[in-house]
C-alpha cells in the first residue's frame, strides 16, 4: 500500500488539487472560460497548467472564482472584484493568523 500521503482518495479532500479543467470549471461557475482567463489576467488565480498545458484549477480557486462572478453580477467592474477578493483573502489569513497566535499566547487553565 502506498504512503498516506500518496493515496488517489486523498485527493477528494485536498482544495487545493487541480482537478478541474476550463471548461468544467466554466461550467460549474455558470461563467465562460473567458471569464475564468480575466481573472488569471487579474492575478486573482492562477492555475496550474497539466502536461499538455491545459489549465487546472482547484476547489478553492473555483470558491474564489464564484465570489468574484457574485461581485461582477451585482455590478462590480472585474478588476475591482478581484482587487476586493484579495482583500478579502488577506483578511481571512490575518484573521486566521491572529487567532493562532492568541491561542498561543493565552495561559493554561490551572490544574487541580
Amino acid at each position: 500500500m502506498p504512503p498516506r500521503g500518496t493515496r488517489p482518495s486523498d485527493k477528494f479532500d485536498d482544495d487545493d488539487y487541480p482537478a478541474y479543467t476550463m471548461g468544467r470549471a466554466a461550467e460549474m461557475l455558470g461563467t465562460s472560460p473567458a471569464f475564468l482567463r480575466t481573472l488569471g489576467e487579474n492575478r486573482l488565480i492562477t492555475p496550474l497548467r497539466s502536461g499538455g498545458g491545459h489549465r487546472r484549477y482547484s476547489r478553492y480557486q473555483l470558491r474564489i472564482a464564484a465570489r468574484a462572478r457574485e461581485l461582477v453580477d451585482q455590478g462590480t467592474k472585474i478588476e475591482d472584484a478581484c482587487r476586493i477578493v484579495i482583500l478579502e483573502d488577506q483578511l481571512e489569513e490575518a484573521q486566521r493568523i491572529n487567532e493562532e497566535l492568541r491561542a498561543e499566547r493565552s495561559p493554561a487553565p490551572p490544574s487541580t
